[in-house]
């Protein structure tokens, strides 16, 4: 399929499978060697666009893994490789609009049923039948609503960071408060014009920086969110100017224009599904520092096991110390539970 890549994209593969992650200070050690080389890239026609999409691993389990905002295919590879070595195969796409992947034609237009239906398109194309869904952030949308409306394809829902929101619980992100991230991105016209005062590698750096936190990023009225990230800030001690090197380039080349438009003025979409049930076996990984769990009611429906109303098969568990980006953070012991809910249920 490398037909269709151009020679920036020979590139960008080049150096994305030649990326070394064990650059770590002296006293520390890497934990587990990550072979990014093994990692292989495709270039498939789904749905009128060209999708990119990063696998390892082979055997008749497959584990599909579906990046948060603002992430691509890359914050998965910890996983990737992890569950790879033990015998799965382990898919991550980036979606339309993010990453590799080809840009629809009117972002402003792109929804999470495209995501979905992208999905399906890619799997069909792969003659995959049937796998284990893995989401993080916005990719716990399409995680579960693939689930729902293809319950015949879904093996089993992990999601990071968010659990299942029914409707009535998502739009409620609509009545924030105005200087939360949230609020101020929800419309066109303000994350625009505070986003194009920097280059896009500045931009991904200050909202890393920022959804590491513990706290929700919330600016004063005349203050923009990108303002309170000072250039000075460190990155979190588990991600490294490489992975930003990554990050910034590939978001170079696709903007942010579909990533604003889904998740963040997506929330009130009509999946099409009254009353909605996961059926399938569920686990949720919670940083006990995500910031997530500051949303108002968002801790309550979890602990609570209201959640559990939508999704009865789910199992909760909590990271100590973790954030938002626990699966970077703490990559081993994310691999670690995911193998363990994947015996459960393979």
């Amino acid at each position: 399929m490398n037909n269709f890549l151009s020679n920036a994209e020979l590139k960008l593969e080049t150096d994305l499978t030649t990326h070394s992650l064990l650059s770590v200070p002296e006293e520390e050690e890497a934990p587990i060697p990550f072979p990014m080389d093994k990692i292989q890239h495709h270039f498939m026609e789904v749905r009128g666009l060209k999708h990119h999409v990063a696998e390892i691993g082979t055997g008749p389990n497959v584990v599909v893994f579906l990046h948060g905002f603002p992430e691509i295919w890359y914050s998965w590879r910890h996983q990737m490789i992890g569950l790879a070595n033990a015998g799965f195969r382990t898919i991550a796409p980036d979606y339309r609009g993010y990453g590799l992947s080809d840009s629809p034609p009117e972002p402003s237009k792109a929804t999470y049923g495209d995501i979905i239906s992208d999905l399906l398109g890619i799997l069909d194309a792969l003659h995959i039948p049937k796998v284990f869904l893995v989401g993080k952030d916005l990719g716990t949308w399409p995680a579960y609503y693939f689930a729902l409306k293809h319950p015949e394809r879904a093996l089993g829902v992990v999601t990071l960071g968010v659990p299942f929101l029914p409707p009535e619980l998502t739009i409620k992100f609509q009545d924030l408060p105005e200087g939360i991230y949230v609020s101020r991105w929800l419309k066109p016209g303000r994350a625009e014009a505070d986003f194009g005062r920097l280059d896009a590698k500045t931009v991904f750096r200050n909202v890393y920086v920022l959804f590491s936190r513990s706290e929700i990023p919330t600016a004063k009225e005349n203050q923009e969110i990108m303002d309170l990230v000072d250039a000075s800030t460190p990155l979190p001690p588990w991600f490294t100017e490489e992975d930003l090197a990554v990050y910034g380039t590939l978001y170079e080349k696709s903007g942010f224009e579909t990533a604003l438009k889904v998740p963040y003025r997506s929330f009130d979409e009509d999946f099409g599904i009254k009353d909605p049930k996961v059926e399938v076996p569920a686990l949720l990984i919670m940083g006990e520092k995500d910031y997530v769990l500051k949303f108002p009611g968002m801790d309550e429906y979890i602990q609570s096991g209201m959640v559990k109303d939508y999704v009865p098969k789910l199992e909760i568990i909590y990271v100590p110390e973790g954030s938002h980006f626990v699966q970077e953070q703490f990559p081993e012991e994310v691999n670690s539970l995911l193998l363990n809910f994947l015996a459960k249920h393979t």
